[in-house]
């Protein structure tokens, strides 16, 4: 089964060149997950964060499948944007499907909506500029959140039905704000609920990729 790596990620222009290279597809199905904490795996053991879990799960049906963690703990949509080039400038060929999920710390900063959207819509511009597929995770709020989080409903799909990008829900039903799936600081999620996660994420992705269903269980 191949490695689940995670690549150095740092600052570069949206507009910078990206390299020739990436426009080659790899010889078997690349996924980029692109995101913040809920990527990145924020107090986890590589081996039960998503990345490494959806590899697995795909790998039982789909094998040579490999999943590159491009997520960082505590980004934003700003910062996802800045990174973004330089973090497909470090996949060994083109994905063929980002999964995207970034914005719950823009609402904890209270970012202006308008300003997350304008974000959100330069990371996906970029992946359709790059002929990148995307997937983009959408994340409901804690309950402690839920009244700022009514200014940014709908943000994400709508920016992506702009792109032509799927939507799909991060979270399973009851697994969000449930006391026995997050970590000692009561707000990320444990390895039981990533598990969960990555079973909800693997047929959104199979979809996307017109791969046949897994029968992984």
């Amino acid at each position: 089964m191949p490695e689940t790596h995670e690549h150095a990620v740092g600052s570069m222009d949206v507009g910078d060149r990206l390299p020739m290279w990436l426009m080659t597809m790899a010889s078997t199905p690349l996924i980029l997950a692109f995101g913040d904490s809920l990527i990145a795996g924020y107090g986890l053991k590589p081996d039960e964060g998503l990345p490494a879990r959806l590899q697995r799960r795909l790998c039982a049906d789909h094998p040579g499948m490999e999943v590159v963690n491009g997520g960082v703990s505590g980004d934003t949509t700003e910062g996802a944007l800045r990174r973004l080039p330089r973090v497909l400038s470090g996949l060994p060929a083109r994905p063929d499907l980002a999964l995207v999920q970034i914005g719950p710390n823009d609402v904890l900063r209270a970012v202006p909506p308008e300003r997350m959207r304008a974000n959100l819509e330069a990371i996906l511009a970029e992946f359709e500029r790059c002929a990148i597929p995307v997937l983009l995770a959408t994340v409901a709020a804690p309950p402690f959140l839920m009244q700022r989080t009514k200014t940014y409903a709908g943000i994400h799909e709508a920016v992506a039905a702009r792109h032509g990008a799927t939507t799909c829900p991060f979270f399973p039903p009851g697994v969000l704000g449930h006391p026995d799936m997050v970590l000692w600081d009561r707000v990320h999620p444990n390895a039981r609920a990533i598990a969960l996660v990555a079973e909800q994420l693997a047929p959104a992705i199979e979809r996307a990729l017109i791969l046949p269903a897994s029968t992984a269980r």
